[in-house]
């Protein structure tokens, strides 16, 4: 086991770490919000200027074109309807495949959906799914998702129209935008871009795609769903077009009895493995190149709403939902008309500010590829219990990638809510750290010889 170089008590290192940034090795190396957050590459920052306004524009309108995406509207018209909007959705994203040798599919995900609440009769549900195979390590999976189903005020109204611009024709034309300038790429795990259906009608699509993971075993190691991303413009005129917020689960919709107790035995409740996955979108993602500021939401979604990242997590997936930072509810869930005082509802593509979906398209590609590129989180973290000393034993299992480089500890007060200092420790699989692990909260992150990191892992007590 090797140890740290010098030996510190939390409060004599926390007190020296503003005088002791740059120090090599030692437990007061640099702050990770002071100077080591993960900055584009070159390689990144070409990508994220190819992501198209213009281009995002024409799918959200095309997509509104179909009148109705209600989940239970016409499947056969060519022109209208779930069915139309599917067909086209999957021949954008074979065009998009074609350019990528082979190494993007697209498939039609169906399943019939029994009847029940919101489904009054079987109905077949399909997602379009685009998978775009790693060229290094591609059983590792990282998920993007919008849902191209849209309603009315009437969630049983599969007739009139319901232009779903907002929602969630933008979270779509992201998921889409994104697989077209990667699929000429290759990341070296697979990403999938998906836009799913039955979301307004249950989160149906979504679940049946998590549920399919799950039962072949896939390696999802993060899915972001894009939902309501269309607009930065409040319902009181004011606009935040620089923020997205991130909405981020602490205790586990998949928590087990015995994994309760452990998270109470240890105060986990700020650091699952989806809380790991927002630290690191706001590293890779808040930056010059994408020019947002990333506003994590400590809780699952918003009051009485649920978004298509419910179904990953109930799944044990981590899983996170991006939604503009402030909602016009007059553009949601309503009937297109114009009341008796002028004001226009529906949700029109309109009141879609096209350079802010861009935005959001950056920060969602900034963080799909770097963990792409990045080693897998990593497994096997734990933190020794066994005897009880001032220091601190942290084991983990060595990750399989050809160009890893080594491990980072990292460490925060129990009242941080970010992790503020960084330990390299090389190419081990175990490291003692001078501080009292009853003091302060430690986690593992994997580094690869390009400067990649991956999200952190949470250590388990091990006795």
């Amino acid at each position: 086991m090797r140890p740290s170089p010098s030996r510190r008590t939390v409060l004599t290192a926390t007190a020296a770490s503003a005088a002791a940034l740059g120090t090599a090795g030692g437990a007061e190396a640099a702050p990770q919000g002071m100077g080591t957050s993960q900055r584009p590459s070159r390689e990144l920052r070409a990508l994220l200027k190819e992501i198209s306004e213009a281009r995002i524009e024409a799918t959200v309108r095309k997509l509104v074109s179909f009148g109705t995406r209600h989940t239970l509207s016409v499947q056969d018209d060519p022109v209208r309807g779930i069915g139309a909007a599917r067909d086209w959705i999957a021949a954008e994203l074979r065009k998009y495949a074609a350019s990528s040798d082979g190494r993007m599919t697209v498939e039609l995900q169906s399943y019939i959906q029994e009847p029940g609440p919101r489904v009054p009769v079987a109905t077949r549900i399909t997602n379009v799914v685009a998978t775009l195979r790693g060229s290094v390590t591609p059983d590792r999976v990282y998920v993007v998702s919008g849902h191209y189903d849209s309603r009315v005020t009437d969630v049983m109204d599969a007739t009139s129209d319901a232009p779903g611009a907002d929602d969630d024709a933008s979270g779509v034309a992201v998921a889409m935008e994104l697989a077209r300038v990667m699929a000429r790429r290759r990341p070296a795990a697979t990403i999938v871009f998906a836009a799913v259906a039955g979301e307004e009608q249950g989160l149906f699509g979504a679940a049946y795609m998590a549920q399919q993971y799950r039962a072949a075993g896939t390696d999802v190691q993060g899915m972001f769903t894009n939902d309501i991303v269309g607009s930065p413009k409040a319902d009181d005129g004011t606009v935040d077009p620089y923020t997205i917020r991130l909405f981020a689960e602490g205790v586990p919709s998949s928590e087990t009895p015995e994994q309760a107790a452990t998270r109470r035995s240890v105060g986990g409740e700020n650091d699952s493995a989806t809380r790991q996955l927002a630290r690191f979108v706001r590293d890779v993602a808040e930056n010059d190149a994408t020019r947002m500021h990333v506003r994590v939401i400590y809780r699952r979604d918003r009051y009485r709403r649920g978004g298509d990242h419910i179904p990953f997590l109930e799944r044990a997936y981590p899983a996170a939902r991006f939604t503009e930072p402030t909602e016009d509810y007059a553009h949601q869930h309503q009937d297109v008309r114009v009341d008796e005082t002028g004001k226009q509802y529906g949700d029109l593509p309109e009141f879609c500010d096209f350079p802010f979906i861009q935005r959001v398209a950056r920060v969602n590609a900034a963080t799909l590829w770097t963990l792409a590129q990045a080693p897998g989180t990593p497994t096997g973290a734990k933190i020794i219990t066994s005897t009880l000393t001032n220091s601190t034993e942290l084991v983990w299992t060595r990750g399989t990638e050809p160009d890893l480089a080594g491990y980072e500890i990292v460490w925060r007060e129990t009242t941080s809510s970010d992790w503020t200092h960084v330990i390299p420790v090389g190419d081990v699989t175990g490291y003692e750290v001078d501080l009292s692990k009853d003091n302060v909260f430690f986690g593992v992150r994997a580094v690869n010889r390009a400067g990649n990191r991956s999200p952190v892992a949470f250590p388990d007590p091990q006795t």
